[in-house]
């Protein structure tokens, strides 16, 4: 897909975001596909259902990335955010997973699930989005007359240490082969999405369920998508082919004025699905009157995904306003999208940002905020329903103990409270 000039390439990249983000949020409200939903069918009713579409859209992710990877079709190393970076920032991904996997709780569903819910008539959802967006903004940027984020003030020193520096790219290819990265690569996202698809499609059940079906699937080709669109466009610079990153570095060799630049570079790097910091760019959005230099992929995705949601809603006559039940509903929702705001920046993305896109790419780092974010869900729903079970009986301490000896990390002996 080759421009003449880097605002004909930049205006189809935001276009063709936004489509597909609309048909993103079409199909995931339509097919009830939620991250947190899919936890909670699994650990309270033994339904594994929507968990089994979620793999099957990080298969769909893994194999398409792994295939247009090794054709040069794709490019998944200098990427926004730093998937494969060689740092493999373990605290971050562990303690950031969790944090978001317990606020997603809270909240009613994760970061794409919140879009989906405004555009379905939620006004819970929208405070929620409010306070994520403050959070997330200013956990990356600076406050007012300051040099501190919220990310320096309160985690850098301390969290940043907890990292392993690798001599190589921290994908699980790059770790096999440092030399034949490549074909390692190849081998393990065909293995890995191959086994997903065994374990996926051997319930008779799922292959029954058209609406987990179509959920997976399209929401796996809706990222692959994205990295396909962002990897491949380039610009006719006298008669020289530049990515969009490329002429975006070259700015002043190339370009007349500064009319039509975005803000950041990383706008226009290579990129796919991921909802917290594009929440976070909303309010910067916002604050800068809408200027068009902050436009970007995310920024886009997010209300494309919102509009979406928005259209099937009113397509299929479920368009409902709902607000919050009463004063505790409003305080877990909002204690949720503060949790949210933290872990999704801290672990660099969240179950759709990390959970598909980023394990996509065979990051480490991606797959270690995946588990904490399922475990951070599972655990907390657990304590949430011996509590609500056992009433005055049940202290958070012998609720949390009980859950883990059910989820087997405690031996059976220190069970405070009868299983249910």
């Amino acid at each position: 897909m080759v421009f003449e000039s880097f605002a004909a390439g930049l205006s189809f990249f935001l276009w063709s975001t936004f489509i597909i983000s609309i048909i993103m949020g079409m199909v995931v409200n339509k097919t009830n596909f939620c991250t947190m939903g899919a936890v909670s069918d699994m650990v309270n009713m033994g339904d594994y259902g929507r968990f089994r579409a979620w793999l099957l859209a990080i298969a769909v992710a893994i194999l398409g990335v792994t295939a247009l990877e090794y054709l040069h079709m794709v490019e998944v190393n200098t990427t926004f955010p730093p998937y494969r970076g060689n740092q493999l920032l373990i605290g971050e991904n562990i303690l950031g997973g969790l944090l978001f996997g317990i606020g997603m709780t809270f909240a009613s569903g994760c970061g794409n699930k919140t879009l989906v819910r405004i555009g379905g008539g939620n006004l819970k959802s929208v405070i929620v989005f409010i306070v994520i967006a403050l959070i997330a903004w200013y956990m990356i940027n600076p406050f007012p007359d300051s040099d501190q984020t919220l990310f320096s003030a309160l985690f850098y020193d301390w969290i940043r240490p907890i990292s392993v520096d690798l001599a190589s790219h921290q994908d699980l290819g790059a770790v096999i082969s440092t030399d034949n990265s490549s074909i390692a690569r190849l081998i393990a996202g065909g293995l890995i999405g191959g086994v997903l698809l065994i374990l996926i499609f051997r319930s008779a059940d799922f292959r029954a369920g058209k609406d987990n079906i179509l959920g997976g699937i399209v929401v796996g080709l809706v990222i692959l998508s994205a990295w396909y669109i962002s990897s491949n466009i380039a610009v006719n610079a006298d008669d020289e082919l530049y990515s969009m990153s490329d002429y975006y570095g070259e700015w002043d060799m190339l370009a007349e004025s500064d009319e039509g630049k975005p803000e950041r570079g990383n706008a226009v790097a290579p990129q796919s699905y991921t909802f917290i910091n594009p929440i976070g760019q909303t309010y910067g959005f916002a604050m800068s009157g809408f200027d068009r230099a902050m436009l970007s992929f995310g920024l886009v995705a997010a209300f494309g995904v919102m509009f979406g949601s928005l259209l099937w809603s009113l397509l299929s006559r479920s368009f409902r306003i709902e607000w919050f039940a009463g004063t505790k509903d409003f305080f877990m929702h909002l204690i949720g999208a503060v949790l949210m705001g933290f872990g999704g920046v801290i672990a660099m993305g969240c179950t759709i940002g990390q959970g598909i896109t980023g394990v996509s790419t065979l990051a480490i780092g991606s797959i270690l905020t995946l588990l904490s974010i399922i475990f951070g869900s599972a655990l907390t729903m657990k304590i949430q329903y011996y509590r609500l079970v056992y009433e005055d009986e049940a202290s958070f301490y012998k609720a949390l103990v009980t859950s883990l000896v059910d989820m087997k990390l405690l031996p059976s002996a220190l069970r405070k409270l009868d299983a249910v």
